[in-house]
């Protein structure tokens, strides 16, 4: 689709014609906020959109690749297996902030020079960590590899910014399933390049695949630059109000924080309770539960095409009702495995849906400059997802599995119902 389609469905659109006050706004108004770009760069093919997801895939998977090689990073490194556990968890922390500081420029900068700067930084760092002697330069290393990885989220961004409206949730459930898949087989590909060459080498061949991406996303992505309507750190002091704002992006950062909680505590708390009598399951038996979330990345283009075709807010709902019932099949059913198995698949399924519909939504609420929606929304989805992480040990260990089932319903059930009150707009 052109750019003057794209652009011409943007102002157009019913919900597109209101400013977040209500009002109407002037032809000149709506002239000005069309970005300054060539128009020939505005459209991302199929191929592009696969390049993304690819992409986005490589840099996630970083943040995760180090994690089964704990006990030998820490012998190499001489340290407590405890501090290096620490530094291996630095780059989630990183991801965050990458969130917040680093996806807005998406809107203020050409992506064919930031993401490929990002994605050499992020080689760069993993190269260090590589090389690192002690834990402490390990750490460090690990952090900034988490601060730049969170260009999987630029990319994402980028699929819905430069794809036509109507095939928008399907580019994004492209590049949302990368991530997933990142997140999913992060784990597995560092452990089998570390057991086969040593965890040093595998952090050299992952840095190596990222200056790959770096060297495809120069030649690929939009190369235009932006209109910058306010300097980048009045833009970052802003973002906070956008949720007072616009009480469509409130209302779905939110809801999918609730919906995050959810998926956070039934898998940390299921990986607690598989380890606990009476099962006692192995750490590689408990590991082979997470292949049940395959079904959630092929869950996410089809949730994007439904989304494209029937609107956010059918495929939101239809999701968040499956998981729900899988949640409540769940809580028994801790000794039967290929129940678990099912339901876990199925609670993904659902939950993967309502993320990409989702987020189309969030990057509808302003098409031309969505980065910093998108951020907003993604530091509040994380921080659902953190405590849900935080929770779930102490749940399960005090009232054991079912109860953490029966929160992770309440969740979903108060995602729901919020998402609910919130009044439809335009195709959603």
């Amino acid at each position: 689709m052109a750019f003057l389609d794209t652009r011409r469905s943007f102002l157009f659109r019913p919900e597109s014609r209101q400013t977040h006050h209500g009002a109407t706004p002037s032809v000149a108004s709506m002239t000005s906020a069309t970005p300054h770009v060539d128009p020939r760069l505005e459209s991302l093919g199929g191929r592009s959109v696969l390049f993304l997801a690819t992409a986005a895939g490589v840099a996630t998977a970083t943040s995760y690749v180090v994690q089964p090689e704990l006990t030998r990073i820490a012998a190499d490194l001489g340290a407590s297996l405890e501090s290096t556990s620490t530094a291996a968890g630095l780059p989630i922390l990183g991801y965050m902030f990458g969130l917040a500081l680093l996806v807005p420029l998406v809107d203020r900068l050409p992506a064919r020079q930031l993401v490929p700067i990002q994605l050499a930084v992020l080689s760069l760092s993993l190269a260090l960590a590589a090389i690192a002697t002690n834990v402490y330069a390990f750490g460090a290393a690990l952090l900034v590899s988490g601060i730049c990885a969170s260009t999987g989220a630029q990319m994402s961004t980028l699929a819905g910014k430069h794809s036509p409206t109507e095939t928008r949730g399907r580019a994004l459930g492209s590049v949302t399933a990368g991530i997933s898949a990142g997140v999913l087989f992060g784990r597995a590909v560092g452990g089998g390049l570390a057991d086969g060459i040593g965890w040093r080498a595998m952090l050299v061949i992952v840095a190596g695949a990222c200056l790959v991406c770096a060297a495809g996303s120069r030649a690929i992505l939009p190369g235009a630059a932006q209109r910058r309507d306010q300097p980048y750190l009045a833009t970052l002091a802003a973002m906070p109000r956008l949720l007072r704002t616009y009480p469509e992006l409130s209302v779905a950062a939110v809801s999918g924080a609730l919906w995050f909680f959810a998926f956070s505590l039934i898998w940390m708390g299921l990986s607690l309770a598989l380890a606990l009598p009476p099962l006692n399951l192995s750490p590689t038996v408990i590991g082979l539960y997470s292949l049940a979330g395959v079904s959630g990345i092929f869950a996410t283009r089809v949730a994007g095409q439904l989304a494209d075709r029937f609107g956010s807010r059918p495929v939101v709902f239809a999701g968040l009702a499956l998981a729900l019932a899988c949640t409540f099949a769940m809580a028994p059913a801790l000794s039967s495995a290929p129940l678990m198995l099912l339901a876990l698949a199925l609670f993904d399924t659902g939950l993967f849906a309502a993320q990409v519909a989702n987020q189309r939504r969030v990057l509808s609420i302003e098409p031309l400059q969505p980065a910093r929606f998108n951020s907003v929304y993604m530091v509040v989805y994380f921080i659902g997802g953190s405590l849900g992480t935080a929770l779930a040990g102490t749940i399960v260990s005090l009232f054991g599995w079912p109860a953490a089932a029966v929160t992770a319903a309440f969740a979903l059930t108060a995602a729901g119902a919020l998402y609910m009150r919130q009044e439809p707009r335009g195709a959603d």
